[in-house]
Parts: C-alpha cells; sequence; structure tokens
C-alpha cells in the first residue's frame, strides 16, 4: 500500500497511516495465529480411522463430483480447489493424514467442488470477478502512484475504484467459504463420524474463515483510509 502521507500529502510520517499498519499487522498476525494454533491441536486428534483425501472422496461422489480429481500439493495448508482443471489440491498432512484437521480442511475443499456441482450464486460472482480482479491488483497501485507523481486526481480516482473491486472480490470470497465450510461440517456430521470430528472440524474451519474475515477488514481499512486520504487533500 502507498505511503500516502509522503506522495505529496504533507512529506512526513502520517500517523493514520500508521495506526492503519499496525491495526492490519495486528489483524492478519492474531488470524493466522490462530489459525495455527487450532489447526495444530486438532491436527493431534485421531478422525474415525480415515484420511483426508478418503473422506472428501465420499464426499465429492455424493455430491455428484466423481470427476473431480484429488492430487498433493507442497506446502502447509496450501489446499485449495482448481476450477480450471477440477481439480482438489491437498498438502502432504492433509492428503494421507488422518487426523481431524486434516478431514476438516480436505472436506471444506470438497466443499468448493460440490458448491460449483450445485451451480452455489456465491460461487459464480466469484468467478466472474476473478478477471477483473487479476487486472485490478496488478495495476491499481501503479496507477495511484502515477495519479499522485503526475498530481492528476483522476488517476488516483480510478486507482481507487480498481481497489474497490478488490475488495469486493474479498466480501464475496467470504460466503464462499462459509458455506464450503458448512457443507464439510454437514457431511463429516451426515456421514456418522464422531461428535469428536464435528466439534473439532467446527473449530478448525471457523479459525480458517477468520483469516478472510481479517482480510476483508483490512482490505475495507484500506479503502477508507485511501478514501479519507483524497478526500482531505481535495480539501
Amino acid at each position: 500500500m502507498p505511503y500516502y502521507g509522503y506522495y505529496g500529502y504533507g512529506y512526513g510520517f502520517d500517523p493514520l497511516y500508521l495506526l492503519l499498519i499496525l491495526v492490519t499487522t495486528v489483524l492478519g498476525l492474531a488470524a493466522q495465529g490462530y489459525i495455527n494454533s487450532t489447526y495444530k491441536v486438532w491436527s493431534r486428534v485421531e478422525s474415525d480411522g480415515s484420511r483426508g483425501a478418503d473422506v472428501a472422496r465420499r464426499m465429492l461422489d455424493e455430491n455428484g463430483c466423481q470427476r473431480v480429481g484429488i492430487r498433493a500439493v507442497a506446502g502447509h495448508l496450501t489446499d485449495h480447489y482448481d476450477p480450471r482443471d477440477n481439480n482438489l489440491y491437498l498438502s502432504n498432512d492433509n492428503l494421507n493424514g488422518g487426523s481431524v484437521a486434516s478431514v476438516a480442511v480436505a472436506c471444506h475443499e470438497a466443499g468448493h467442488a460440490a458448491q460449483r456441482e450445485k451451480g452455489y450464486f456465491m460461487i459464480k460472482v466469484r468467478t466472474a470477478l476473478v478477471p477483473v480482479v487479476n487486472i485490478s491488483q496488478s495495476l491499481w497501485t501503479l496507477v495511484f502512484m502515477l495519479g499522485i507523481v503526475m498530481n492528476m486526481s483522476g488517476l488516483t480516482t480510478l486507482a481507487i475504484a480498481l481497489f474497490a473491486f478488490c475488495v469486493i472480490f474479498q466480501l464475496v470470497t467470504l460466503p464462499v467459504e462459509i458455506d464450503a465450510s458448512r457443507r464439510a461440517v454437514a457431511y463429516i456430521e451426515r456421514s456418522g463420524m464422531g461428535s469428536v470430528n464435528v466439534r473439532g472440524a467446527r473449530k478448525v474451519l471457523t479459525a480458517a474463515a477468520l483469516t478472510y474475515v481479517a482480510a476483508a477488514l483490512t482490505s475495507i481499512l484500506q479503502l477508507v483510509y485511501l478514501l479519507f486520504s483524497t478526500r482531505r487533500n481535495d480539501d
């Protein structure tokens, strides 16, 4: 995020900007710390004997997603569903692990595939926004800095509009992630797995959802700061 206080806005430290950095950093660290600690706790609790990949496979089949593949991906908590090749990508801990956390994460990603199969409205909206957001993320900072350097308010306004699309995308992502978690917990409960699995899945996936909430709040605060700073400069 550009340092608005420096680029033509007083040539000094902007206390509001520093406060924004502090708040958003704390939000991000707190959310990341919570998901890591929650995942760690429930990764030590064995599920009802099935690997994450096996439970995800059964959930996919139940939801008519027989053609969705399951693949390994490197890293920790790098799990995701890629609609472009119709595959779930699970990190090794969740692909081969048999913990409550592994099952929860694997089923959450299967939930995204189920959303696509069932025609969930918000996943359609999110998919439609992806091309616009990819462009917005790449250009908004450059356009904003050019606007400041060239003293062209039209460019800074355009940059803020581009960034607003990124914020909208994150807001749309929230219900998509929450719904995928809801589908995952519902399947785990419906499949007959024990109450420990259900309780653990809720805790792990709630912690994961908070990372998306924190990211959305951070973006909203950044957008508010940009709008406020622009208006302050115009005044």
